[in-house]
């Protein structure tokens, strides 16, 4: 997108698309279940915690991501050959700003029945069980911080899982929105701006997300707030 933002002639070779679509579903299958490994994180921390070391370990970490992304791999080069397996043969201009499966299949002038199927069992699937893990997880979160008496240890649990669940919330609703739909109600457009959420704006958020749960930074945010025109005189 950067590239388009600054390259007069805005095109990407057959395989180069190829590439991208591979890349950029290997990501983003991997964000999903990443997400719901933290939120296993999230659920050990604050349900039991004097077991958190034993159970998230480094081992166990370093196993998690290896399968991780060794599924993910294997989803994107499944998809992407699915993808790239119907004929290409009316118009070359791909309605986005980068190579996606749904607006490189309205350009195919073959039967898409087998991609559009790929596409949607797979998203399906990884988005209901990666849910399922987050869901259970924060269902018996919950519970535990239900069970806390003091309000000062509530807001404590609560904060420790707080900035994922703004993030999983976000990503989860825009690719719900973007995959989960049936094909005669795409449009091309909504989709543009629904992957534009899980491109730019998650990413660019998560650091400030994540980062909320740091004293320094929260106390810097309401400095900010509170002044902001002598925030940015220090700045």
């Amino acid at each position: 997108m950067l590239l388009n933002f600054l390259a007069k002639e805005k095109t990407i070779s057959y395989h180069f698309c190829a590439a991208q679509l591979g890349g950029f579903l290997v990501f983003m299958v991997a964000e999903v279940f990443i997400l719901a490994a933290m939120a296993y994180d999230r659920y050990v921390a604050i349900c039991n915690l004097l077991l958190y070391m034993v159970v998230v370990s480094w081992q166990v970490c370093l196993l998690l991501i290896s399968l991780i992304y060794l599924y993910s791999l294997t989803i994107a080069l499944t998809v992407s050959a699915c993808v790239f397996s119907v004929s290409y043969c009316s118009s070359n201009v791909i309605n986005h700003f980068y190579c996606d499966n749904v607006p490189l299949l309205a350009l195919s002038c073959s039967d898409t029945y087998i991609p559009e199927t790929a596409v949607f069992t797979f998203s399906g699937t990884n988005l209901f069980f990666s849910m399922i893990v987050v869901l259970i997880s924060y269902f018996y979160i919950v519970l535990t911080i239900l069970r806390i008496q003091s309000s000062e240890g509530r807001q404590k649990a609560f904060s420790t899982c707080a900035s994922h669940m703004m993030a999983v919330t976000v990503f989860y609703g825009t690719l719900l929105f973007m995959y989960l739909q049936p094909r005669t109600n795409h449009s091309l457009d909504t989709d543009k701006m629904a992957s534009v959420f899980y491109t730019l704006v998650i990413p660019m958020l998560n650091p400030l997300i994540y980062s909320l749960r740091n004293k320094d930074v929260k106390d810097a945010l309401k400095r900010f707030l509170n002044n902001p025109c002598q925030s940015l005189k220090l700045i």
